[in-house]
């Protein structure tokens, strides 16, 4: 599969061979029509991971992903059996997933990231504040892919990331807005 990555400023870099395509969403608090609308436009995928507030959304989210998924509970996500946290591998990378609330995501991300350096992860992926966060740092990479239903940033636009691997194993994130 061709695509285009992303460096560290954002800028489009020559195209690349990707080796697997990840859709990262959160927030979609029970409103699916964007989530369902983008696995139909942009997939197939072999991963979509959802950072929680899916409000009871579990089955729909899973049958209409056609591969693997990774969701965690939100805030909103009352009497969900959904697990709070979720750490696993993909490619070389160690991944944490969490909805950042008990991290106080919404204040700041130093305490999120302070977290995800303790426990030896790569890439910490949250939501919850509702605006979307690609920060590639030295020890962490912090990725917050906004709110796929009700976003909070200045333009107001829907928005998730893809992340992607290459042939070498290196991973680009293109942020996107519906």
């Amino acid at each position: 599969m061709q695509g285009f990555g992303t460096n560290e400023s954002g800028t489009k870099e020559k195209d690349v061979t990707i080796d697997m395509k990840i859709l990262i969403v959160s927030d979609s608090h029970r409103y699916n029509v964007n989530l369902l609308a983008v696995l139909e436009r942009t997939g197939p995928y072999d991963m979509l991971i959802h950072c929680g507030d899916v409000e009871g959304s579990e089955y729909t989210i899973s049958e209409a992903a056609g591969c693997p998924v990774v969701m965690v509970q939100g805030n909103n996500d009352f009497f969900s059996s959904l697990p709070r946290e979720e750490e696993f591998m993909i490619g070389r990378y160690k991944v944490w997933v969490t909805h950042g609330h008990h991290y106080y995501i919404a204040m700041n991300t130093e305490t999120i990231k302070q977290e995800a350096v303790s426990r030896e992860v790569d890439i910490v992926m949250c939501g919850h504040s509702h605006k979307p966060v690609i920060d590639i740092g030295k020890d962490v990479t912090l990725i917050n892919p906004g709110s796929i239903s009700y976003p909070r940033q200045d333009n107001r636009k829907p928005s998730y990331i893809i992340m992607e691997l290459d042939r070498e194993g290196e991973a680009h994130y293109t942020l996107n807005f519906i």
